[in-house]
Order: structure tokens, then C-alpha cells, then sequence
């Protein structure tokens, strides 16, 4: 397989499990090992998240942009972009603190990926049952401490197989808000959080960058975008019709399979 269908792929791959309650750096993981994607510096991972993180914000621009102008003189604008704030530090101080570990430890590790699936799994079907009824329809009801909360769980998600998406969304019914209203806030909470981490990742991998692969990442990067384009309104009508139970099954099913291929 050359390497720009790989390339393709695993951009359709990030597209698709970006937003989903399955972690796409898990996915991108062993997708690269098994189609044998070799990604020095890890620079083309971090190139095509970017493709991501501008297709939700083309989906969300125009709330984007009545956040922004409305700053200086709407309440309602500053108290969702301090929501925003609040729910993102803690992810970005782990991040900041616990990045180089995780990606030299754990990103290396297929059996830490198997165990957060099936445990993210389980803890998604836990939720599902017994979470407190939604009270919430929209995330600019929650309170400060409640974004916090969300906060904390997002920050869970730095260890791969976690979720971020999942984790956010989980987060976020267990502070009251139903479930499309958690995935949208977990969108939001994508914006800032996923560009940080997409500046320090290109921070530390500029030495890597070569202009013989930069066909390889741009094709990466086209096909996360239209793949992230594609699969968000989708997702919500499902969160929406039938919770996570599918995406909870989906992740203990891969995680037994990706137990017993590495016990084999």
C-alpha cells in the first residue's frame, strides 16, 4: 500500500474518531501499526488533528462568532467562554505537566489501550443507568463548579484509549445536562484544549518537519476535515436517540480483541 493511501486512511480514521467516544490517538495508534505507517516525531499525528479541530469550528462558527463579539457587552458570551475556560485548565495543566510521559510510556503500550477501552466501556453503560436525571438542555445553564467537574474528566483522556470526547460527554451527564448538550459542550471544550495541545506538539516535532512528506500530511489533513465534517451531526442524533450504550459496546469489544492479539 503506498503511503499516501495510508495517509488518506488514517486522516479518514482521525476524521471519523475524533469526536467519538472511542479515542482517536488510540486508533491512530494502531492503525499506524497495523497498515505499517512509519511517523517520525509522530509530526504527521499532529499535522492532521488540526484538520479536526478547524472542521468543528466551520460546524460552529456561527456560535463561535456571537461567543467572540458578544464579549464585551453580552453576559451570556462571557459567562459560556468562562465555562469554556474553566472546564479546559485542568486538561491543559496535566497536559503540560504529564505529555512527555505519557507519549513516551503509554503511547507505546497496546495493553493500555485494551484496558482504558473496556474500563471507558463499562464506565460509559455505569453512567447511562445510573446517572441523575438530565435537568440541563443547554451547556449554558451549567454552574462554574459543574464546569469543573466536566474539567477534571476531560483531563482523564491524556492516557490513550481514555477518550476525550467521551470522557467530556460523560462528564457532563453526570453534571446534569442531557446528552446531546454534553456532546456539544465536549465540541467546545475541543477548540481550546485540542489547539494547545496541537501548538505544543508542533513545538516539539518542527525538527521532524520535511518537505518531502508534506503531500503525505496534506492528504492526512483533507481527509480529517471532511471525515470530522461528516461524522458530528450524525453523532449527535445518535447520543441523542440511543446514549452511548452503542459506543460502549463498540470499545469493550475492540478492547478484548486487542487483548487477546497481544496475548497471541
Amino acid at each position: 500500500m503506498s503511503a499516501l493511501v495510508t495517509a488518506a486512511i488514517l486522516g479518514i480514521v482521525q476524521g471519523l474518531t475524533e469526536f467519538l467516544p472511542v479515542s482517536s490517538t488510540a486508533h491512530l495508534l494502531i492503525g499506524a501499526r497495523v497498515l505499517g505507517y512509519q511517523d517520525p516525531g509522530g509530526v504527521f499525528t499532529v499535522m492532521i488533528q488540526l484538520g479536526s479541530i478547524l472542521a468543528v469550528m466551520w460546524l460552529y462558527r456561527a456560535k463561535i462568532y456571537g461567543v467572540l463579539t458578544g464579549l464585551p457587552s453580552n453576559p451570556a458570551a462571557r459567562r459560556f467562554a468562562l465555562l469554556v475556560v474553566v472546564a479546559s485548565v485542568p486538561a491543559l495543566a496535566a497536559g503540560a505537566l504529564f505529555s512527555s510521559y505519557v507519549k513516551t510510556v503509554l503511547y507505546g503500550s497496546l495493553t493500555v489501550i485494551a484496558v482504558t477501552f473496556i474500563v471507558g466501556g463499562i464506565v460509559m453503560l455505569v453512567v447511562e443507568r445510573a446517572r441523575p436525571a438530565a435537568v440541563l438542555a443547554d451547556a449554558e445553564q451549567l454552574s462554574v463548579p459543574r464546569a469543573g467537574v466536566i474539567g477534571v474528566c476531560q483531563m482523564l483522556a491524556l492516557v490513550p484509549g481514555v477518550s476525550r470526547s467521551g470522557a467530556t460527554i460523560v462528564g457532563g451527564m453526570l453534571a446534569g445536562l442531557d446528552r446531546r448538550a454534553a456532546a456539544e459542550f465536549s465540541f467546545f471544550l475541543a477548540m481550546p484544549t485540542m489547539t494547545a495541545a496541537f501548538a505544543h506538539d508542533l513545538l516539539e516535532v518542527r525538527h521532524y518537519l520535511a518537505p518531502g512528506r508534506a503531500v503525505e500530511i496534506a492528504i492526512g489533513f483533507v481527509m480529517a476535515f471532511l471525515a470530522s465534517l461528516v461524522v458530528v451531526k450524525p453523532f449527535l442524533r445518535i447520543v441523542g436517540r440511543s446514549g452511548l450504550a452503542p459506543f460502549a459496546w463498540y470499545r469493550i469489544a475492540a478492547g478484548l480483541a486487542l487483548l487477546v492479539a497481544v496475548w497471541w
